[in-house]
């Protein structure tokens, strides 16, 4: 039997903006997806699906989640016609649009693999077959979710434009820092979110420009805060960084309000995270008081799925 994990994470800084080569900065939170490979007698590979989800995610991926398998197994050149395993998912991860599930299933898949068939993959091999899943769920993925899901920490994240391997800088805090997450419950396309962006990008250059360059100031100012856990300056930092993600159309009403109550009931910050037009918003929490303050405040608000977790370590 082989086993394997990966790390659920939060983008803190840089949605979209990192798929046009600024840096992100990225957490890999203490929630993770699991995955545990056995060996059965008849051919070919089955999937199940066991982790816990918000309503309709599951089948909205269900086709991409297959192209992934697919995509992991062909890299690493397995070949079930001559053998046969199942995959079980579990884990405390839950399947929300914004929280790298998608990613974390598969570092956690490859890390089975690799265990069961003792292929003696590294953590960079890891990464880069987690790559080719993501592949299936994004069509060309940043490869930012992938690369926090297998090294956890902080990680600050550069993509190259000209194809050539990502630039990324691990980085550790002094200590864990709380966060709570809420979901609308709408799962988003990041492939269409992301599509749309670039329409609005080539339409109105001059419009995407203005946002970025006001961005790459927070998102430097972000790292120099996280490195000195000056908590304040990171949730204000958080909260300008939403109100750019706003200009950039890629947050909702849903999005907004509960960015809305997450602040008023105690966050230091709080933003959307992740593809946006859905899914998932995070806010920063002083201690671990406040985070069930927020916690429970975001659950009043009908937020349709909350989770009390933790960066930095």
């Amino acid at each position: 039997m082989g086993t394997g994990s990966g790390k659920g994470k939060a983008i803190l800084f840089g949605e979209h903006f990192v798929v046009y080569g600024l840096p992100a900065i990225a957490a890999g939170i203490s929630s993770v997806t699991t995955a545990k490979l056995t060996r059965v007698r008849s051919f070919g590979h089955t999937l199940v699906d066991n982790r816990l989800a918000m309503p309709g995610y599951k089948e909205k991926k269900y086709d991409e989640q297959k192209a992934s398998l697919e995509n992991i197994l062909k890299h690493l050149n397995i070949d079930t016609t001559r053998m046969g395993f199942q995959i079980d998912l579990e884990g405390d991860l839950v399947c929300a649009s914004g929280i790298g599930a998608s990613a974390a299933s598969c570092v956690a898949i490859v890390r089975s693999l690799n265990d069961e068939f003792k292929l003696g993959l590294n953590d960079e091999q890891v990464n880069e077959a987690a790559y080719e899943g993501e592949k299936g769920y994004h069509g060309t993925p940043s490869g930012l979710d992938n690369t926090v899901s297998t090294y956890g920490g902080l990680v600050w994240f550069e993509r190259d434009l000209g194809g050539g391997p990502p630039k990324f800088e691990k980085m550790k805090l002094g200590k864990a820092v709380n966060l709570v997450i809420a979901s609308t419950g709408i799962t988003a396309s990041t492939i269409e979110v992301v599509g749309a962006v670039k329409i609005r990008k080539e339409t109105d250059p001059k419009w995407f420009d203005s946002i970025s360059e006001k961005y790459n100031q927070v998102v430097h100012e972000g790292k120099d805060a996280l490195i000195q856990l000056d908590l304040p300056k990171i949730g204000k930092l958080m909260n300008k960084n939403h109100e750019l993600l706003q200009e950039l159309t890629v947050s909702c009403e849903e999005l907004d309000h509960l960015v809305k109550v997450a602040r008023e009931n105690g966050a230091i910050g709080a933003k959307m995270t992740g593809t946006g037009r859905g899914g998932n918003m995070i806010a920063l929490a002083p201690d671990e008081a406040t985070a069930k303050q927020i916690a429970e405040a975001l659950e009043k608000a009908r937020a349709v799925g909350v989770w009390i977790t933790s960066f930095g370590l």
